[in-house]
């Protein structure tokens, strides 16, 4: 691989990490414990950023999709739904009625924002490569960090069924994903720049699940 595809894959790793993916992942093994749901949502995302990196795509860069603030109304909905769970966790709530759910539809809906597709585009032309290569090696970066992700969200829910230690570290996870989702929906909407704080919120988000995952796997 070249030093520009290597980047690539370092991009989709960067941005498997950003906060409001995680907070989407871990929010849905709640509602939806599978373990394909980072996989998904990775595969929706990077499919569509991949699609608008394409020059054919440009007209559609030119439709103000933010201003609609689309991912914070979608993680509010992540966050309501973690936070029904945990106040009623019982009876099982099912999300066959919410399409929206569905992680694919998700990472899809998460990739209308441009700029990183903007970034792609401009790797393709500054090095005359195809967007579709980079496109893949972009998601195969982020099914790294999402897929790993999606994995021990839902090994966590699917141990809380028959450990009390791996109910605590489930609750603890919920409540930190609703903290989270409903921290990054009002930044968007109020328009306050988070980004100096993406990556240390997201490392964070990320290492508090390993370590829950940890905590569940110790003998009482």
């Amino acid at each position: 691989m070249t030093g520009l595809e290597v980047l690539a894959v370092a991009l989709g790793m960067r941005h498997g990490v950003d906060p409001d993916h995680l907070a989407a992942v871990d929010g849905l093994s709640r509602v939806r414990p599978s373990p394909f749901n980072g996989v998904l949502f990775a595969i929706g995302h990077g499919g569509l950023v991949t699609l608008l990196a394409f020059p054919a795509a440009s007209l559609l860069k030119g439709l103000d999709l933010e201003a609609f603030h689309l991912p914070a109304f979608l993680l509010l909905l992540v966050a309501a739904l973690n936070l029904y769970r945990l106040l009623k966790p019982a009876p099982a709530f099912s999300p066959r009625g919410l399409p929206l759910l569905n992680p694919l539809l998700l990472g899809v809906l998460f990739g209308l924002g441009f700029e990183m597709a903007s970034q792609l585009s401009a790797l393709a032309l500054s090095a005359e490569l195809s967007p579709l290569r980079l496109g893949v090696l972009f998601t195969l970066g982020m099914l790294l960090v999402d897929g790993v992700d999606g994995l021990l969200a839902s090994r966590l829910q699917n141990l809380a069924r028959d450990s009390e230690r791996a109910r605590q570290a489930s609750r603890f996870l919920g409540w930190a994903v609703v903290a989270v989702a409903f921290l990054l929906a009002a930044a968007e909407l109020s328009a306050l720049d988070l980004d100096a704080f993406a990556l240390p919120l997201g490392l964070g988000l990320f290492g508090l699940l390993v370590s829950l995952r940890l905590y569940a796997l110790r003998p009482a």
